[in-house]
């Protein structure tokens, strides 16, 4: 930059002479004593090049040195990221240079983004190895029990093995299951349903154990037709009621289905004592748990309503909390508004007969 500075001042001096000079030889009479300029001509014009060129220099020095210290500084900075020290950050320095300020900002943007999703990872895989180490841990002791004697290899023990197992495979599903709709791989076999049959399907299957646990269902369906994965939301409705079922009261449990403002509306009701508001900010993230020893002991991962989150976003939706008309919690599965036929289904589902 200094050097182009310098030429473009020597250009400015000389291409004026020359100028000058092939004004006069094309026009004499504007030159009333000399096609040439003069020696105290040359010596001016000389003396002003010696001076100018130094403060030229100096100018484009310090211009130089304010665009390319923090650009100097950048690149470093990108040197330490590339070596996994993501805390560095650039300052902007001076902001009268936009166009580089703006790039620092952004660059600061990317490393304070990078380093979150590094702290999340390393959160992420922390405590998805504590999760697998439970089960583990107790297959493990089992199984060794069995083959030094210690335990009998009979149906109980293995039924208590299988639940085990059963237990993994959950967990590592939900885990598949919100990462891949993080990353947005998440399938979805779409196709239109209607919602309050599959939710009536749901419900009869889920009656008899929740009775024995002390629930019961109610349902306030409207009869709505809507393109949803049919899959993924018995799944996504199964992990509400289960919730529920763990954390609630005893007492009913309220499934609702309607069409709100061009949206239809999926809601699983309890009846208490729903979730504190510091909580109630957070339940959505993964491993989140309200009483993490209450959890355990009931066999919760804290993935539950994070799998519910994902399967409701991969369809466009969202997923919000707030508490119901009886003081519990109440979850809404919000999906795009769907064709609406004429009808509505109430009631309250009893236990099949067994």
């Amino acid at each position: 930059m200094s050097a182009i500075t310098v030429v473009a001042g020597l250009l400015v001096f000389f291409g004026t002479y020359l100028a000058y000079t092939a004004i006069i030889a094309f026009y004499p009479r504007l030159d009333t004593e000399s096609e040439w300029l003069t020696a105290t001509d040359l010596t001016i014009l000389g003396a002003a090049i010696l001076v100018a060129l130094p403060i030229a220099a100096v100018v484009a020095m310090r211009l130089a040195r304010r665009i390319l210290e923090p650009l100097e500084t950048l690149a470093q900075s990108a040197r330490r990221i590339a070596d996994g020290d993501l805390s560095v950050r650039v300052q902007p320095g001076d902001r009268s240079l936009g166009e580089t300020a703006g790039l620092i900002d952004d660059f600061n943007s990317m490393a304070q983004r990078l380093e979150d999703m590094a702290t999340d990872m390393a959160l992420w895989n922390a405590t998805i190895a504590h999760e697998l180490r439970t089960p583990l841990t107790i297959l493990k002791g089992r199984l060794q029990g069995m083959i030094d004697g210690v335990f009998e290899p009979d149906e109980r023990s293995l039924r208590g093995l299988i639940l085990q197992v059963d237990s993994l495979a959950r967990l590592v599903e939900d885990l598949r299951t919100v990462t891949l709709a993080d990353s947005g791989h998440l399938d979805l076999n779409i196709e239109p349903i209607r919602l309050a049959r599959e939710i009536e399907q749901i419900a009869e299957l889920l009656a008899h154990d929740l009775h024995e646990a002390g629930f019961h269902l109610k349902l306030d369906l409207e009869d709505v037709t809507i393109a949803v994965d049919p899959t993924r939301i018995r799944q996504a409705l199964l992990a509400l009621v289960t919730n529920a079922r763990r954390y609630a009261n005893r007492g009913a449990i309220t499934i609702t289905l309607a069409e709100r403002e061009g949206e239809t509306v999926l809601g699983v009701a309890d009846e208490g004592p729903g979730l504190e508001p510091e909580m109630a900010t957070r339940v959505f993230d993964p491993f989140v748990r309200g009483d993490p020893t209450r959890s355990r002991e009931l066999g919760g991962s804290g993935l539950g309503l994070s799998v519910v989150r994902a399967i409701v976003e991969a369809h466009g939706g969202r997923l919000r909390y707030r508490p119901s008309a009886s003081g519990g919690a109440l979850f809404e599965m919000v999906f795009k508004a769907a064709a609406q036929a004429p009808g509505t289904r109430t009631g309250e589902i009893a236990p099949a007969r067994q």
